[in-house]
């Protein structure tokens, strides 16, 4: 045994995941992370993260998922619920990434709106363009894209690097610009909310905005 936690996490996450542990002094959680590109064929979420409980369970005092819904309809918390297993509160990460107090003002003030982090930014090329065949097929973008108006970024770090990147996928994709400085605090937040304490330990750390 390496820790007494074990959280299965999206990829997309795992930077900032590690920036918590390590601020909060979580040494004996540990994470194992699946690929990112699940996110492309969210069907495949459940069945993945199953196997890692399967195959880790016996390891660890409890088991977390560092995933929101993600796009399975459901059937991530379906297959949870056989394990009773708690997962990160929401329908996406840009819930627990934006708190959901802010998430929900902006999802209510533009329900067309495409979310970027400092992931998605960063892995924009691989992910959108490569992963959905746009750079191929370019005439596939008003099928992805046509009911959008807005991206917002939701970041993570202040990157005037990152910023500029992500306002370029804006123009690119011809959306409406909004930048929003989050941080770390909300998934801490969530983190603290569902991780029970006899597992994450009586750290109840605050990340400076």
């Amino acid at each position: 045994m390496t820790g007494s936690l074990l959280v299965i996490a999206c990829g997309a996450i795992a930077k900032e995941l590690v920036q918590v542990k390590k601020l909060n002094h979580w040494d004996h959680i540990d994470f194992q992370c699946l690929p990112a590109e699940l996110h492309n064929t969210p069907d495949r979420i459940p069945g993945e993260v199953e196997a890692v409980i399967k195959s880790m369970q016996e390891k660890y005092h409890g088991i977390f998922i560092a995933y929101a819904d993600c796009g399975t309809g459901g059937l991530l918390d379906k297959m949870l619920e056989a394990y009773d297993i708690e997962r990160l509160p929401g329908a996406h990460c840009y819930e627990f990434y934006a708190g959901s107090g802010v998430f929900e003002r902006l999802a209510d003030e533009e329900p067309g709106t495409f979310y970027l982090t400092d992931f998605l930014v960063h892995s924009f090329d691989r992910l959108i363009k490569e992963g959905l065949g746009i750079n191929r097929h370019p005439e596939l973008m008003p099928q992805y894209f046509g009911n959008y108006r807005r991206l917002v970024y939701l970041a993570q770090s202040d990157s005037q690097d990152l910023q500029r990147k992500a306002k370029e996928k804006a123009e690119y994709l011809g959306l409406e610009y909004e930048y929003r400085y989050c941080g770390l605090e909300p998934l801490n937040q969530a983190l603290m909310l569902k991780i029970p304490e006899d597992l994450r330990g009586k750290t109840d750390h605050h990340f400076l905005a």
